[in-house]
């Protein structure tokens, strides 16, 4: 019977070996791309958790395969990692959408999942010390950067507010008139009626000190019954 000293030098040797290091990478780019995914999560971004886990690791596994490939079949080292790079490119083009009021949103998102795969890049290629340290700072830029953008109203972001009052006829030049005071427009406004009032849904382009001038106002007014924040729409 196998004592614990010899599976532990079992374990080691394995550790050792090609696959052994091909997996404690593998590990390292998971959890890499799963603290920058758990910041896009924890934001509700459209990539979040398992999308920059997946792309690390794959970026990583195909790093790594093109190493071993290569030394295997004597070809290009680099021939499959060059890929990644287009490929990143393709899924991010994808994420980007061109939104009303000609703003463009997804370029946070498509520019995480590009910086992402590089990290996933760095550990495939044993780069350790490089990937921790360009992990911890797209953490700090993101959290710092954004928070930055939010406080200082430096990004125009698309909110969403919903209003309820007595007739359409009604509700929609106050909508109007409120949104007069910073100069905006609504967009992809939706009225339904019920039998005891009307809902109106709309959505506004503009900085976080005007969303808020906007949403306190129209708590003001006294021709709607209600007006509430539904908060950000195609958030990055």
């Amino acid at each position: 019977m196998p004592t614990a000293q010899h599976l532990y030098e079992l374990l080691h040797e394995e550790m050792a070996s090609v696959v052994g290091v091909s997996i404690a990478r593998l590990v390292l780019a998971t959890i890499l791309g799963g603290l920058i995914g758990l910041e896009r999560q924890l934001k509700h971004r459209p990539a979040g958790l398992r999308t920059n886990l997946f792309i690390c690791l794959g970026a990583a596994m195909y790093t790594i395969l093109s190493d071993q490939l290569a030394l295997k079949y004597l070809g290009d080292h680099t021939r499959i990692a060059a890929q990644i790079i287009p490929g990143i490119g393709f899924i991010g083009a994808g994420s980007i959408l061109h939104a009303r009021n000609n703003l463009v949103s997804g370029l946070t998102t498509a520019a995480t999942l590009f910086v992402v795969a590089s990290v996933g890049m760095a550990v495939g290629g044993g780069l350790y010390l490089t990937s921790i340290f360009e992990t911890g700072l797209i953490l700090l830029c993101l959290f710092l950067l954004g928070y930055v953008e939010e406080q200082f109203g430096l990004k125009v972001a698309i909110h969403g507010y919903e209003v309820v009052g007595r007739s359409a006829d009604e509700i929609t030049p106050e909508i109007n008139r409120v949104l007069e005071s910073i100069h905006g427009m609504t967009d992809n406004l939706r009225v339904a009626n019920t039998l005891q009032h009307v809902r109106v849904q709309f959505e506004l382009g503009a900085t976080r000190k005007q969303q808020s001038q906007v949403l306190r106002l129209l708590k003001q007014s006294s021709v709607f019954e209600s007006a509430t924040g539904l908060g950000p729409v195609n958030t990055e």
